[in-house]
């Protein structure tokens, strides 16, 4: 009975927390930081496109923010933004299963456990440039397929991983072509604020599921080469889009599906996503 009675006591703790208001606003930081985050990589996915140099990823994007006047500042709000929203999420890994049953508690949990660990990585991308450090995302994805290609059944592993990649793709254009994004968010206000997530969250989805699928057939190639150096990241899914007839149109049109998709999160989301 003591045992149950400390428990509810925590869970009770734990929901306050998760409601206050001030966690909320943190929380919403996280969403301003990612469509800050998508909206540079947008950008410098437009420069790409003309012809010019830049890292269309989240190093490259982060990297940018850094050097704009104050951007140490802004990276640590950044950074403290996505903490708070990934620590949300992790809270409804448990307080939003309560009281489901089966599938439908396993996939709000799945859910919630997935966006934790998605602001979570970007908080951390934040925070390593903020402290003077960096990455190359390039690198870091051949990195890693190399090591899984090292593994026992590495090659048909990471082919499954790019596979997975694609799939998440191909849900994320899904989403915006459907609009069911909107399932995330609270009631809109009529006029230009619908008009507004209607623009944004289609444009937006489709562009970022494009981008991912390229990445994961990227992978996937790589798996089939025996080659890790073919899973260069995000960024090198852009410029390998670029290279194919009419590369330069699509990736221009990648890189505003992009901006779109960093308004949507970054404003949109922000203040009218379900917490």
């Amino acid at each position: 009975m003591a045992g149950t009675g400390h428990g509810d006591r925590l869970a009770s703790a734990a929901e306050k927390a998760a409601d206050s208001k001030g966690f909320e606003r943190a929380a919403r930081m996280g969403y301003v930081a990612s469509g800050v985050l998508h909206l540079l990589i947008g950008v410098i996915a437009l420069q790409i496109a003309a012809g010019s140099g830049g890292s269309a990823d989240s190093s490259g994007a982060v990297s940018a923010l850094a050097a704009q006047p104050g951007g140490l500042v802004l990276l640590w709000i950044c950074f403290l933004g996505c903490l708070a929203l990934a620590l949300f999420q992790a809270s409804r890994v448990w307080l939003d299963g309560r009281g489901r049953q089966g599938k439908d508690a396993w996939k709000v949990r799945g859910s919630a456990a997935t966006q934790a660990i998605t602001y979570g990585a970007i908080g951390v991308s934040f925070g390593t440039v903020a402290l003077g450090g960096g990455t190359d995302s390039g690198e870091s994805s051949a990195g890693w397929s190399a090591k899984l290609m090292a593994q026992p059944a590495g090659a048909v592993l990471l082919g499954l991983v790019g596979l997975g990649i694609v799939v998440v793709g191909g849900y994320f254009i899904f989403k915006g072509a459907t609009g069911r994004f909107r399932k995330d968010l609270t009631a809109i206000p009529a006029g230009i604020w619908d008009r507004a997530v209607t623009i944004t969250g289609t444009l937006g989805f489709v562009a970022k599921g494009v981008s991912l699928a390229i990445l994961g057939i990227l992978v996937m190639v790589a798996a089939f080469t025996a080659d890790p150096e073919k899973s260069t990241g995000l960024d090198g899914a852009l410029h390998a889009l670029r290279e194919q007839p009419f590369g330069v149109l699509a990736l221009g049109a990648v890189g505003a599906g992009m901006i779109c998709y960093g308004l949507y999160t970054g404003i949109l989301r922000a203040r009218f996503a379900k917490l």
